[in-house]
């Protein structure tokens, strides 16, 4: 199963996440297929990073809990935010998915 997780940073921790993006980078590059699509959400001007947005696959939404747990950015309490939800993978690229 898929699930979204939607995290927003707290107010002027650009510098935390600078110094912790490369843990967070390896760490979610560690679990390779299970990570459908990642990224930062970036703020209204499109000018700094200002949250995550992680597609993971996993068995269930404790599971996915649980990997955000062990995310260093949510370690270091980079984020004021998170929301975990299953997600149903629609469309990708205009297109409907099969299956």
């Amino acid at each position: 199963m898929l699930f979204a997780i939607h995290c927003l940073d707290k107010p002027l921790s650009t510098g935390l996440r600078a110094v912790t993006r490369d843990a967070h980078l390896a760490y979610v590059q560690s679990h390779g297929s299970k990570i459908r699509i990642a990224g930062p959400l970036l703020s209204d001007d499109g000018e700094r990073m200002a949250g995550s947005l992680i597609v993971l696959e996993a068995a269930s939404i404790e599971e996915a809990r649980l990997w955000n747990a062990h995310d260093p950015y949510t370690k270091v309490g980079l984020f004021e935010s998170v929301d975990v939800r299953p997600f149903n993978w629609t469309l990708a690229d205009g297109q409907k998915r099969e299956g």
